[in-house]
């Protein structure tokens, strides 16, 4: 079957277990991530979701692997777009490498369907929200527009 996928690799001025906390807590995610924040115990099986200020969901699924400062992959569904949430899950996969000073981070977003609505849709999104991540990990400051949930959504 054809698949949709995006892929996006970016170098850190970090370590990995710095870069794994601003991937996975509140305190940092909702600097660099629009205000949201993901809800999850970070263990194999575990439910998964992305909660936007005023509570809603905006994304959840299920934590599919998982080891601390190298890698976690998750099943993720999205619920805010109705096209996007009919195609089911998607499989997000982060990877960290050291590499000299720096961490790669690799994410791959994809989905067991041609031409998905939700892969079009991150591969615009995942690039401003991960350089807003290395901006807040190397300057201690995020990106201004993705420091506050957009009005509408």
């Amino acid at each position: 079957m054809a698949k949709s996928q995006f892929v996006y690799v970016t170098y850190i001025r970090t370590t990995p277990e710095k870069l794994w906390q601003a991937l996975s807590r509140p305190e940092f995610t909702r600097q660099f991530w629009c205000e949201t924040w993901q809800d999850c115990e970070w263990k194999k099986g575990a439910t998964w979701k992305i909660v936007v200020p005023g509570g809603r969901v905006a994304d959840s699924g299920e934590v599919v692997e998982i080891e601390p400062g190298k890698k976690l992959v998750l099943l993720w569904q999205n619920h805010l777009d109705p096209e996007m949430t009919a195609e089911g899950f998607s499989r997000l996969t982060y990877e960290l490498e050291t590499i000299g000073d720096s961490v790669k981070l690799t994410v791959q977003h994809e989905m067991d369907k041609p031409d998905s609505k939700l892969i079009q849709g991150v591969s615009t999104g995942w690039p401003h929200i991960l350089s807003s991540l290395k901006s807040l990990l190397e300057t201690g400051h995020a990106l201004k527009e993705t420091s506050q949930w957009p009005e509408g959504l």
